[in-house]
């Protein structure tokens, strides 16, 4: 593990955050994991992915809106010992174990899910924060998604909220701060491979690579 390094990527929606993850862990040679967590959360567990989607970043609550404690007896053999009680809490311990297993044997790129609190006693890490001007943001989201620039905007605004709620729950931290990251760069500046590049000399430097 000594010689592996992570570097842990939080975005806003809309900054092409994804994307600079995607095209910093290919010029790094690491790997990169974004939504493949969930596929390896729920074949680590044996629990169905779709209940891994649904607490996707997301805080605390039970799943499929049943009541704290809801029973499910159909857990896979071999998932994970929660007494079958499934909450955002039990799943968001999974995907942590899940993303100290892969730090422990390579080097990679986190893309949210609260990975630089989950690593936050890596010997090695960066901890990065995409952020982009609410114009580029909406302009992203029409070109990509199809929608009108009201619908990029809402779409926005739910997405802040989720993700800042689940950070800042599980964390303890302030998702989006500056104090929270290493660096914290907006997209809109350099553009998407401008960002990737200045990202990349950092991430260089600081851990000495």
């Amino acid at each position: 593990m000594k010689d592996n390094f992570v570097i842990n990527l939080g975005r806003q929606l809309g900054s092409g955050g994804r994307e600079i993850g995607e095209k910093l862990a290919k010029e790094l040679n690491i790997a990169f994991y974004d939504k493949e967590l969930i596929n390896l959360a729920s074949k680590e567990s044996g629990l169905c992915r779709e209940f891994f989607e649904q607490a996707d970043e997301k805080a605390s609550k039970t799943i499929l809106g049943g009541l704290f404690g809801s029973r499910f007896p159909f857990l896979t053999e071999g998932a994970y010992p929660y007494n079958s009680y499934l909450s955002n809490d039990s799943l968001f311990k999974i995907q942590s174990d899940v993303i100290r297993e892969l730090a422990e044997k390579q080097s990679c790129l986190f893309v949210g899910r609260c990975a630089d609190y989950i690593l936050r006693d890596h010997p090695r890490c960066a901890n990065v924060f995409i952020s982009s001007s609410p114009e580029a943001r909406i302009e992203r989201l029409m070109a990509t998604l199809e929608i009108s620039a009201e619908e990029a905007e809402e779409l926005m605004e739910k997405a802040d909220k989720k993700r800042s709620s689940y950070y800042n729950y599980y964390s303890y931290k302030t998702w989006g701060a500056a104090a929270t990251y290493h660096l914290c760069v907006d997209s809109s500046v350099l553009g998407i491979d401008g960002t990737v590049e200045f990202v990349k000399e950092f991430v260089i430097k600081k851990l000495d690579l």
